[in-house]
């Protein structure tokens, strides 16, 4: 079983550009939406990811927080297209940045589309206390907020955030 202990941040300012290395422009959607999930009428997410020239299907335990189950499958990148036009909600455009600080490897996401404006950054842990270097760069964390869940941002996208909801981002 494959678990995942993730953290999310949102990000300020621009610094963390000049330290990224690798970028992958990302096309993402869900098979579910983000109510049923939500609800628990569905225990958990699945997401068709096309991230370059590959493609994943990938199931995500609901639970709120840093730690969750996660299953990862490599797919046909045509499988991949396909289901993508099967998706619920809107589609996930987004650049991940990848940015490596201490010995941590900082993943961040700059959304398009929709979503264009938002910026968040997330560190993989090996445990739920293990500590890292935080990054001058690094804003609020929002780990336990579902609405910055790439789920939830399928299903109302920051663009149709209020003023208030999109305050600090």
């Amino acid at each position: 079983m494959g678990i995942e202990i993730e953290r999310k941040f949102l990000v300020v300012g621009e610094a963390w550009r000049a330290q990224a290395g690798r970028r992958v422009r990302m096309a993402q959607g869900y098979l579910n939406d983000h109510a049923a999930v939500a609800s628990g009428a569905q225990k958990a997410s699945v997401r068709v990811r096309i991230a370059g020239e590959t493609a994943a299907l990938n199931l995500k335990s609901r639970e709120l927080g840093s730690m969750r189950q996660e299953f990862d499958y490599p797919i046909p990148l045509a499988d991949a297209e396909a289901l993508l036009a099967l998706c619920v909600g809107g589609l996930i455009d987004k650049t991940r940045h990848y940015v490596t600080i201490g010995a941590h490897l900082w993943e961040v996401d700059e959304f398009h589309g929709d979503n264009a404006g938002l910026v968040v950054a997330e560190i993989e842990l090996g445990a739920v206390d293990e500590a890292f270097e935080r990054p001058a760069w690094l804003g609020a964390e929002v780990t336990g907020h579902a609405r910055y869940y790439n789920l939830a941002l399928a299903e109302r996208p920051f663009a149709h955030w209020t003023p208030e909801e999109k305050e600090g981002c």
